[in-house]
């Protein structure tokens, strides 16, 4: 049976921390899903294509060089819905320090109930990305920031754009 991991976030936008889980979780599937969620009550600062179109951009080579399969989709459903409807038998979150872990832990036990064939595997991110989330990197770079550090150049680059008329 193959390994199809699933890997779903806002990805608002895609950050270094991102990055360091998609790096993980290519080497435990042979097909790694990107899975933004899509809400009509939320407002992104970056649309559904333009996430589809960084996360194809920034880890589509990752996943290559990996020899692991990639697909970046949108979904409006349960993460487990989407996961059963695409045959992931792997759901794969990043965790940053305890506060993330107690929430997974909740989310992890609850998605086993509702579809047991699929195993929640969490990656620590790594000591340079723990502190990095979307909304900081959003909020830094709303208020002319550097967010260099924190996002790959491509993704900074289209930060810089967006808030460029502020400044």
């Amino acid at each position: 049976m193959p390994r199809i991991a699933l890997y779903a976030g806002s990805f608002d936008p895609v950050t270094n921390g991102h990055v360091d889980v998609v790096r993980h979780a290519v080497r435990l599937a042979d097909k790694l899903v990107l899975a933004i969620g899509v809400h009509p009550g939320k407002a992104p600062l970056f649309s559904a294509d333009e996430r589809l179109a960084m996360l194809e951009e920034i880890c589509g080579p990752i996943a290559r060089e990996a020899k692991c399969e990639i697909a970046c989709i949108t979904f409006d459903d349960l993460v487990v819905m989407t996961a059963r409807r695409l045959g992931a038998n792997i759901l794969v979150r990043g965790l940053r320090d305890g506060t993330d872990f107690d929430y997974e832990m909740q989310m992890a036990g609850m998605n086993e109930a509702m579809a047991p064939g699929v195993q929640t595997v969490f990656l620590p991110a790594s000591p340079p990305v723990r502190p990095i989330t979307a909304t900081l990197v959003r909020q830094i770079a709303g208020m002319g920031g550097d967010i260099s550090a924190f996002v790959p150049a491509t993704v900074a680059a289209r930060l810089k754009k967006r808030f460029a008329a502020k400044f």
